[in-house]
């Protein structure tokens, strides 16, 4: 399976803003946005009399294609299938990333980041509705239960993950049962209810050219 396998702080210093990719090095001192907070690079100091139009497109775009760890064949997949859809192109993207089953491990607090949870689905460490599953990019839908595998209950990276986890990071939509290591994904959330910091507009712009 394909995927970015370099530097992941140097993905945020890109995008001059955290997209947590790091898990817990994020919070801390150590994050290099908080030292270094321009484009790594030899040009990263370097400042730019203008910047046009597709440039601040193409940004948004891969600043959210790498915050949910996804290639461009993948996240352009999802944009042809949002557009698809009734509604707004750009809310309908969002919604569809959160449903993926690596953010919804993501979000329950079950993984310190978004990569990490891709990994363990793929260890084969979850249950969806009782069932194993290993795919990470599963849809869930309103109604499926999530839950950690018995054998894999001991793992100390997903209780450490949990400990970090306090009540009011766990978005309305998700309901957490920390003692068994298990949620729900109550429903799809809205637009408005997505702790989402980037404009999906400005995607829905640069792909409509």
């Amino acid at each position: 399976m394909a995927r970015y396998t370099g530097p992941s702080c140097k993905l945020c210093r890109r995008e001059k803003q955290k997209l947590f990719l790091k898990g817990t090095k994020c919070f801390t001192e150590k994050c290099p946005v908080e030292r270094k907070n321009y484009p790594p690079g030899q040009h990263g100091l370097s400042r730019r009399a203008k910047v046009s139009d597709y440039s601040i497109q193409l940004r948004e775009k891969q600043k959210v294609k790498r915050m949910y760890g996804l290639l461009e064949a993948q996240f352009k997949n999802y944009f042809d299938f949002a557009s698809r859809q009734k509604g707004r192109t750009g809310e309908n993207l969002v919604r569809l990333l959160e449903r993926r089953m690596d953010n919804v491990i993501y979000r329950f607090g079950l993984a310190p980041s978004r990569k990490a949870a891709r990994q363990l689905i793929l260890h084969a460490h979850f249950l969806v509705n009782g069932k194993v599953v290993n795919i990470p990019s599963l849809l869930l839908r309103a109604g499926d239960t999530v839950a950690v595998k018995e054998e894999s209950k001991q793992l100390k990276q997903i209780h450490e993950s949990m400990k970090r986890m306090k009540d009011d990071m766990l978005p309305q939509w998700l309901q957490v049962d920390k003692a068994a290591l298990k949620g729900t994904f109550l429903n799809v959330p809205e637009r408005m209810d997505i702790p989402f910091n980037a404009s999906e507009q400005l995607i829905v712009e640069l792909y409509s050219k």
